[in-house]
């Protein structure tokens, strides 16, 4: 089920996404599809009356007519969203926006990644690392930044399929398995 979920999420992102290029806005569609999918995601109730057999196809139109536009003003993503409630599919839309990004990110030649560290790094040190990894893998990186106190010092950074772990809890471990061999 999970492999069929993947492709029908990304034939949808794929369609949505070809529709933006040809429109010259597939960063704003893919904007509103994110607040549209987090919206989504995060609200249990709206979920909750969208999925209910008790409520009627017509009163679910309804709170998806008076709720999309608030969320995603073009016209696309309003027809978008109405045609993945008929088709069944609005559980599919976080992944549809997943989806989505990745194909908005390699036309804009941009990765994403996170960078996780014992405490908030400075505006300039985030900098001097983004510009590194920049460097090295040739794209804009954009990161998500979380903070994770039980790394101790240091970062962990994970951009696609490269990690560097600069943490100090993997090098006390590095060392203590030295020390122990």
């Amino acid at each position: 089920m999970a492999a069929l979920g993947g492709s029908i999420s990304k034939r949808y992102a794929r369609a949505l996404f070809s529709l933006g290029v040809d429109r010259n806005k597939f960063e704003q569609l893919g904007d509103e599809l994110t607040a549209l999918a987090n919206l989504y995601h995060d609200s249990t109730e709206l979920r909750e009356a969208l999925d209910n057999p008790v409520f009627k196809n017509s009163e679910k139109n309804a709170i998806l007519q008076n709720l999309v536009p608030r969320v995603a003003p073009s016209a696309e993503l309003r027809s978008f969203a109405l045609l993945l409630f008929e088709r069944g599919r609005l559980a599919f839309l976080p992944h549809i926006a997943r989806e989505f990004r990745k194909l908005a990110d390699e036309k804009l030649g941009q990765v994403r990644g996170k960078l996780t560290s014992a405490t908030a790094l400075d505006p300039a040190a985030l900098s001097r690392i983004q510009k590194a990894l920049e460097g090295r893998l040739g794209k804009k990186v954009i990161l998500e930044t979380q903070v994770d106190p039980e790394l101790l010092g240091g970062v962990v950074t994970q951009v696609e399929d490269l990690v560097l772990d600069g943490s100090l809890r993997t090098r006390l471990e590095a060392l203590s398995k030295r020390i122990l061999n």
